[in-house]
C-alpha cells in the first residue's frame, strides 16, 4: 500500500540525461510540461506484456516454444484475469527473522522513530515506517530476494528497480486505493507491489484486502474526481479522502466484485497489479498483530511521479538497497 514521500523537482540539464533512458513510445520532455499530472502525459506504449490485448496467446505462445514453464503460464494467465498472484513461502524463515530483528533493534535503539498513532484499547502496536531500507540494510535481504525480483521481472519484462518499502507491526486498515494515483509510471502499468507476510496472518489482525479484477478499470487519477493542483497543495489528503475514497468505493459497489483477504502464512508474497484496487481491513482485535513489510518496484526505464503532488518520484533516481539477494 502506498504512502507519498521523497519527491524533488529536477534542473532541465538533469532531467535532459535521466529521460534519455525512457522506454516510452512518445519519449517526454517534463520540463516543457504544465506539470508531472497524468492528464499532461500523452497516451503511450510499451505497455508491459501481460496488459496487452494478446497476452493469452503470448502466453500460449511462450508455453508452446518452452521459453515459460507451465507454472509460469499458468501465474500469467492469473495475473491478466485477477491482476495479482500469490507466491507461497517464497521467503525463508531465518531471512524473515534476520530482518524483523535488525529492525526491532534499530526501533529499540532509537534509529527508527514510529510515530504514535491512534489508538484503540489494548492496541500495543506502533504505527508504519516509510522506506525501512534506507536505515536497516537488512530489509534489502526480502527487497531485493532473488527469486522475488524474477518474477517481478517475469510480470513485467524491465529490470526491477526499488522504489519504495513500508514496515508495519499491525494492520494499516487504510482505506482501498490503487497505487496509480500514489506511484504513476508512463508508460502506464510498470509498477508492482509485493506484500511479504513474517508471520502467519490472524484473519481479525486486519488482512490486506484486494480487488479481483479491478486491475482491468480505468486509471483513476486527480483531474478525474477533480482534485486540483491548488486543492491538494491547500488541503493535502483531505481533498483526496474526499474525493478519491469516495468514488473508489461507488467504483467496488456498482462492480459488484467480492473482496479477496489476503490470510497468508508466513513467508508468503501476494504481487499486485500498479491498477489493482486493495487495502487494509478492520483490525476486529486489536491485540492481534500483523507484522508485513511491503515493497513497490518500477520497471526500469518507466518515468515515475506523484499525480497528487505533481511531482516527480525522487526514489526513482536514488540509489537504494546495494544488496543483491
Amino acid at each position: 500500500m502506498a504512502l507519498a514521500g521523497g519527491l524533488l523537482r529536477f534542473a532541465p540539464a538533469l532531467a535532459q540525461k535521466v529521460e534519455m533512458g525512457q522506454i516510452a513510445d512518445q519519449r517526454i520532455h517534463t520540463w516543457r510540461m504544465p506539470s508531472m499530472r497524468a492528464e499532461h502525459f500523452p497516451g503511450s506504449g510499451p505497455y508491459p506484456w501481460l496488459d496487452r490485448p494478446d497476452a493469452l496467446d503470448n502466453i500460449a505462445a511462450r508455453r508452446a516454444t518452452g521459453a515459460i514453464t507451465e507454472y509460469e503460464a499458468a501465474q500469467a494467465h492469473h495475473w491478466v484475469r485477477d491482476g495479482y498472484v500469490v507466491l507461497p513461502g517464497l521467503i525463508a524463515a531465518d531471512t524473515l527473522d534476520t530482518v524483523w530483528r535488525a529492525y526491532q533493534q534499530a526501533v529499540d535503539r532509537g534509529r527508527i522513530v514510529l510515530e504514535p498513532e491512534p489508538a484503540g484499547e489494548g492496541d500495543a502496536y506502533p504505527g508504519r515506517f516509510l522506506n525501512p531500507h534506507r536505515r536497516v540494510s537488512e530489509f534489502c535481504r526480502v527487497a531485493k530476494h532473488s527469486e522475488l525480483l524474477r518474477w517481478v521481472r517475469f510480470l513485467l519484462e524491465r529490470e526491477p528497480k526499488v522504489l519504495q518499502t513500508i514496515a508495519s507491526h499491525k494492520g494499516s486498515q487504510q482505506p482501498e486505493h490503487s497505487d496509480s494515483i500514489h506511484m504513476t509510471t508512463y508508460p502506464l502499468g510498470y509498477l508492482v507491489a509485493a506484500w511479504i507476510a513474517f508471520e502467519d496472518i490472524h484473519p481479525d489482525s486486519g488482512p490486506l484486502v484486494y480487488y479481483p479484477g479491478s486491475h482491468r478499470w480505468p486509471y483513476l487519477f486527480s483531474h478525474d474526481v477533480k482534485i486540483s493542483e491548488d486543492e491538494f497543495r491547500r488541503d493535502g489528503y483531505q481533498s483526496y479522502q474526499a474525493k478519491y475514497e469516495p468514488k473508489i468505493r461507488e467504483l467496488i459497489a456498482s462492480q459488484g466484485i467480492a473482496p479477496v483477504y489476503f490470510h497468508a502464512r508466513r513467508g508468503d508474497v501476494l504481487l499486485w497489479h500498479a491498477n489493482l484496487v486493495h487495502g487494509g481491513s478492520a483490525r476486529r482485535d486489536l491485540a492481534h498483530s500483523r507484522r508485513a513489510v511491503v515493497t513497490h518496484y518500477f520497471g526500469q526505464g518507466a518515468f515515475v511521479y506523484h499525480d497528487l503532488a505533481a511531482t516527480r518520484s525522487k526514489q526513482q533516481y536514488v540509489s537504494t538497497c546495494l544488496l543483491r539477494g
